[in-house]
């Protein structure tokens, strides 16, 4: 039995951007002890595919994490099969913001060590002794007390694009990195209110956990995160302290949250907030672009890089053998013309 998709990825490219079917994008986790990865892992994939469910899950001994889209029409189909797993009744479904139908084109479920890489390893931590949730009245209200410190839990370019106003924004480039920072650079504030957002709520689940496990006394976290936040006080009518563009792990790259454009190109230094990948495969670099730079560019990071994306496949295939093939994500404070 077929437990995985087969089907060229160009080919599913095409068909999701020339389909007329509407789909809403959804994101949604929950650290839940899970015994049988595998198992529950194979459940869930001959649950969702039937219903045409497309998207990224990863599930791990210590819970599930999801980034999906689902045809509107079968939203409700979607829920009552979800919700008949015990541990995931009625858990938060986070509905994109700015969402077009187009942010996946196929279901990939994979089991994984840990659902968000943390790279902690203590054996007494308790990831499910998190901090205090809150909502968006409460997390505006805390965090206009003096007293209170707000952290941005995500990674330096998604903080780049979009970030509530006065908060520490960590330049890392990955949630591991942030963990022990932040402890370190709050070392001496441990009896201070500390509220954390993230842009569903994952990380900050697992930080608060860990701000806890250090000894901090009084810590929070935004229900929901951004995605809920932004939806919440636009629906409710409430001040938006978030100025720009929400981050996201989709085709989409982002999701506009204010008018406020914060960043600038990565090439030329221009106002900008779109994120692109090189046009290069064997570079592939996360970065800013604006659409001048993008056509003097010919959407590379570089002129190496345009040459290269310019040679016939074979030769481009010869300059990638023997590189490393992670993801590439540009670094802040800096143009790439430097």
């Amino acid at each position: 039995m077929k437990l995985h998709n087969k089907v060229n990825k160009d080919v599913l490219k095409k068909q999701i951007l020339q389909s007329a079917e509407l789909r809403t994008t959804i994101s949604f986790y929950k650290y839940w002890p899970i015994g049988n990865t595998q198992l529950f892992r194979d459940h869930l994939y001959l649950s969702l595919d039937p219903i045409g469910v497309l998207g990224r899950i990863y599930v791990a001994k210590e819970g599930i994490n999801a980034q999906i889209s689902v045809p509107t029409s079968n939203l409700q189909i979607f829920k009552e099969t979800l919700f008949q797993i015990t541990f995931l009744d009625g858990v938060r479904l986070n509905i994109a913001v700015e969402d077009n139908g187009k942010s996946f084109i196929k279901l990939g479920i994979k089991v994984r060590p840990k659902i968000v890489a943390d790279g902690l390893n203590d054996p007494n931590f308790n990831s499910w002794d998190y901090g205090q949730h809150l909502s968006a009245e409460a997390f505006n209200q805390k965090i206009s007390e003096p007293e209170t410190i707000l952290v941005d839990m995500r990674n330096h370019y998604e903080s780049e694009v979009g970030h509530f106003e006065n908060a520490i924004i960590p330049d890392v480039d990955t949630f591991k990195e942030e963990l022990d920072y932040v402890v370190d650079l709050l070392a001496d504030k441990k009896d201070q209110p500390v509220v954390m957002y993230c842009t569903g709520g994952i990380r900050c689940e697992k930080a608060s956990a860990w701000l806890k496990h250090n000894g901090f006394k009084d810590v929070y976290q935004l229900e929901g995160g951004i995605i809920k936040y932004a939806r919440d006080a636009k629906e409710k009518g409430l001040s938006n302290n978030f100025i720009g563009k929400n981050f996201v792990f989709d085709e989409r790259l982002g999701e506009r949250i204010t008018e406020d454009i914060i960043a600038h190109c990565h090439q030329c230094g221009t106002s900008w907030d779109t994120h692109v990948n090189c046009k290069n495969v064997g570079c592939n670099l996360l970065f800013l672009q604006c659409p001048s730079c993008a056509e003097k560019f010919d959407g590379c990071c570089s002129e190496e890089c345009k040459t290269i994306y310019h040679l016939p496949e074979e030769e481009q295939k010869e300059h990638r053998k023997n590189k490393d093939s992670g993801i590439r994500i540009f670094s802040k404070g800096r143009f790439i013309g430097q």
